[in-house]
């Protein structure tokens, strides 16, 4: 077993999100990314994987092929690898985001940022 903490991987930047890495096991990764308010993931597909995503905090809109939806603290949302995805902290609060790809698509997936 190996457990880590949540608030230990609670890092925002000022200028961008962050991306920390929790696991990396076989061909996948679970993550969390963590945004202050107008911070935003930009568009872009996760191929040949499912995406599982968990809204720890805050709120903000998902979109994925092009349709907005709304999202809050503990709702879910799975994505195809060959649908376009991105976030936007749309809220006055941090957001946080925990992600696990079901396979890794390539190595870029797993550097922190």
């Amino acid at each position: 077993m190996e457990k880590k903490s949540l608030e230990a991987v609670k890092e925002y930047g000022a200028d961008k999100f962050t991306k920390r890495i929790l696991f990396q096991k076989g061909g996948s990764v679970a993550f969390v990314l963590n945004f202050m308010p107008g911070q935003a993931l930009p568009p872009h597909k996760h191929p040949g994987t499912a995406v599982y995503i968990l809204v720890l905090e805050g709120s903000g809109t998902i979109t994925v092929d092009g349709v907005p939806s709304e999202v809050s603290k503990e709702d879910t949302i799975c994505c195809e690898g060959d649908e376009q995805f991105s976030f936007q902290n749309t809220g006055s609060e941090p957001a946080r985001l925990y992600v696990v790809l079901s396979k890794i698509p390539d190595e870029r997936y797993v550097r922190e940022v």
